[in-house]
């Protein structure tokens, strides 16, 4: 007990905490989607694990915060260095871990994790904001680390979601505490291995496994915690945002979406229907994802074609073949709640134009689905499925199409495809979203601002906005009189 070896890779199964590994008494089972087997049995963290985390990560603040941030990023790019080194291994453990495409793991999502290291390590050296003068007073804005993170992430994106948080609060001289997803853990110990090698110093950084429940609720309620980011679902966000503001500490919410991605008369039907397509990526289990298909009824028919013809085309299967296009879902449960969906949407007079069920021959593989004849109000449309469902509705004027991409309780992301920059300028600004992609998908500068509004979250980060979040932003006044030499 203690690791485990999946393909190959030794992963310790144990907590991170102070630096060292801290097992639990009870375990609990991490099973792969890929074949279902289990991979390892993990400590299973309590109130008691994650108070000798944040105290570990208390006790390490005030020496990491009073680091000098050259020196800070100069950590940071040794664990971006650790990543790409290891990035083969991690991009197999957490492809066994979650079922996402092997493929993906080794081309962006493990080059990005590294990235969001080696970015804010750089962003470290532009953070200035310029004087201000008022009355020959001048004022100084600084960013002053705020204390113990509190990282818990889900397990569709497991690490590079974790670090696009942990390495911005590391940055800025904050501590952290990470509680990454029970339904996939494993590449957040390598994470601590990784950083352990790059010289982060002990109870920097912090990893305590578990559920939400008994690991979770306690470490965003901890009395020492002095920010929680927290990306999962809307009801779990709601419980988080709960317990932190008993203590009114900041919390950044990174939520679910219902997505629209609308297709004007004036499109490019090709690219529109390739990018619809490309919506069944991670088996449609990406909070980002454009499920509601709002198509200009001019043009319906010949969109349907072409999207039909794309997902034809799609492989389903074994997440570390390369010719795969969607792999599994991540468990026997969230399988059924998809299906479910789909069940209820067809009763209520959906039709099914592609997939509509589980793949013959086992395994947790949902079809790539496609539903028209929805009703605008049918819960197929307003509630989040995280699966590959997309559903498809037609509009007649402009107007029409923006009311029915706001026609949700979410407010995460929106794709606009149209052939007119005037028409795309005047749908962006009245589309609730904190992302707005035009002609394209999935394309951002971690400069740029990154949330969502509504329910789809709380609170922006990406460039200075992350240091906003995880600093408290002091502002100094100088007055131009009273100095005395002083040496």
């Amino acid at each position: 007990m203690g690791s485990a070896d999946v393909a190959g890779v030794l992963v310790d199964t144990r907590h991170w905490i102070g630096g060292k590994r801290v097992g639990s008494a009870a375990t609990f089972a991490d099973i792969s989607p890929v074949d279902q087997t289990e991979l390892a049995a993990v400590s299973a963290g309590t109130a008691a694990e994650v108070d000798e985390a944040v105290q570990a990560a208390a006790d390490s603040f005030p020496s990491w915060s009073r680091t000098a941030p050259a020196e800070r990023a100069a950590v940071l790019r040794a664990v971006a260095d650790g990543i790409e080194d290891r990035s083969a291994e991690l991009a197999v453990v957490e492809t066994m871990d979650n079922g996402a495409l092997l493929r993906s793991h080794r081309r962006s999502v493990m080059p990005r994790v590294a990235q969001n290291f080696r970015f804010f390590a750089d962003w470290l050296d532009q953070l200035a904001a310029p004087p201000l003068e008022i009355r020959e007073h001048r004022e100084q804005v600084s960013w002053c680390p705020a204390g113990v993170t509190a990282v818990i992430t889900p397990w569709n994106a497991p690490l590079m979601l974790a670090t696009w948080r942990i390495a911005p609060a590391l940055a800025a001289g904050n501590t952290v505490v990470a509680k990454p997803p029970e339904l996939a853990p494993l590449t957040a110990s390598l994470l601590a291995d990784i950083c352990a090698g790059a010289g982060l110093p002990d109870g920097v950084f912090n990893v305590v496994q578990g559920t939400g429940q008994s690991a979770g609720a306690p470490l965003v309620a901890h009395p020492e915690v002095a920010r929680v980011a927290f990306t999962g679902s809307v009801t779990s966000g709601q419980a988080v945002a709960a317990a932190a503001g008993r203590q009114l500490t900041p919390v950044s919410l990174e939520l679910g979406g219902k997505s629209p991605l609308i297709v004007f008369e004036d499109a490019d039907l090709e690219l529109a229907a390739a990018n619809a397509a490309g919506q069944f990526d991670n088996a449609g289990q990406v909070c980002l994802a454009g499920s509601r298909l709002l198509v200009a009824s001019q043009v319906a028919e010949e969109f349907t074609a072409r999207l039909l013809g794309k997902i034809a085309a799609v492989r389903q299967g074994d997440p570390r073949d390369d010719s795969t296009d969607v792999g599994p879902n991540i468990s026997r449960a969230h399988l059924e709640r998809i299906d479910g969906f789909v069940r209820r949407a067809v009763s209520g007079g959906a039709r099914v134009l592609a997939g509509g069920g589980v793949r013959p021959g086992g395994g947790l593989y949902y079809q790539p689905t496609l539903l028209d004849q929805v009703r605008p109000d049918a819960e197929i449309v307003t509630e989040e499925v995280f699966g590959p469902v997309l559903t498809l509705q037609t509009f007649g004027a402009e107007q029409e199409a923006v009311a029915l991409a706001n026609s949700t309780r979410y407010g995460l992301a929106a794709m606009v495809f149209t052939g007119s920059q005037q028409r795309a300028a005047r749908v962006q600004a009245d589309l609730v979203a904190g992302t707005v992609w035009v002609n394209c998908f999935f394309v951002r500068d971690l400069r740029a601002p990154f949330g969502g509004a509504r329910q789809s979250g709380i609170g922006r980060e990406g460039g200075t906005w992350s240091f906003d979040f995880y600093c408290d932003v002091k502002n100094t006044v100088y007055a131009p009189r009273g100095w005395r030499a002083d040496g």
